[in-house]
């Protein structure tokens, strides 16, 4: 299997629109960052997105994919759903609905955000969807991929990450119980998300609560992703941590 960073930025990307940051201001495409975004693609060769914001089309164009089997969300924040509508030439093309995979409160917020998806008679240039609510207690299997949802507060919004084999991938933590960590141990690949260095924020973790979890769970390695120009340049945060722990990139591919 493979995963491909489509985005590894915040919610507002780097560069910040207006910004005179030095990070902003970088000519290093690594310090380039969309909203935080995954493809997955499985040893059969289908297509999991997880999240879909407002940078999807770019993401979509840039990596040259042209298609999705399923999506999954891992909450309803703008940054993470809003660009579903450009989902319309994947639907369009492979005449049918797409698949959406999410807690019970995303699918709601979907249809209230996209209610001309979801009409009785619609527009026809209209997206539309199937969606299915899962929940961290059971596993869910798109094709012949076993995929494990795991509950993780963004400050006190119960979220969901998720875990393919031994990779998680998790963004918009603030805190993770000590049962839903027993998912993670023994881990190849831990990708988490790392705001900044040492400012704290109510939602989101920063690096020394990386750090100490990293101790903790032990992953093989880990990838950091949703991170803000006020993390640092890439290339000082890749130099500054260790070999283990490292700052993922728009376009970035592993294999697991």
């Amino acid at each position: 299997m493979k995963l491909k960073f489509l985005g590894t930025g915040t919610s507002q990307g780097i560069p910040v629109i207006g910004s005179t940051h030095p990070v902003c201001l970088s000519t290093d495409q690594k310090d380039k960052r969309l909203r935080s975004s995954v493809m997955i693609t499985d040893d059969d060769g289908k297509k999991i997105l997880i999240d879909c914001g407002p940078d999807f089309r770019q993401q979509m164009l840039s990596n040259k994919e042209t298609t999705i089997d399923a999506l999954l969300i891992t909450h309803e924040h703008n940054d993470h759903v809003i660009g579903l509508d450009d989902l319309r030439p994947i639907i369009f093309h492979r005449k049918q609905d797409v698949s959406i995979y999410c807690l019970r409160r995303v699918g709601n917020e979907i249809i209230k955000r996209f209610p001309y998806a979801f009409a009785e008679i619609k527009y026809p240039g209209a997206p539309s969807f199937q969606i299915h609510h899962i929940d961290s207690k059971s596993a869910l299997k798109i094709g012949n991929t076993e995929i494990t949802p795991i509950e993780v507060l963004h400050h006190q919004l119960p979220i969901l990450g998720f875990k393919f084999k031994k990779l998680a991938y998790i963004t918009d933590a603030s805190d993770i119980s000590k049962s839903e960590k027993e998912k993670l141990k023994n881990l190849d690949i831990l990708v988490i998300n790392c705001l900044r260095k040492t400012e704290p924020h109510i939602a989101h973790y920063i690096l020394p609560q990386i750090l100490e979890l990293v101790e903790e769970l032990k992953p093989k390695m880990t990838y950091l992703t949703h991170i803000s120009n006020k993390f640092g340049f890439h290339k000082e945060i890749k130099n500054e941590l260790p070999a283990h722990i490292q700052p993922a990139y728009d376009g970035l591919e592993i294999e697991f």
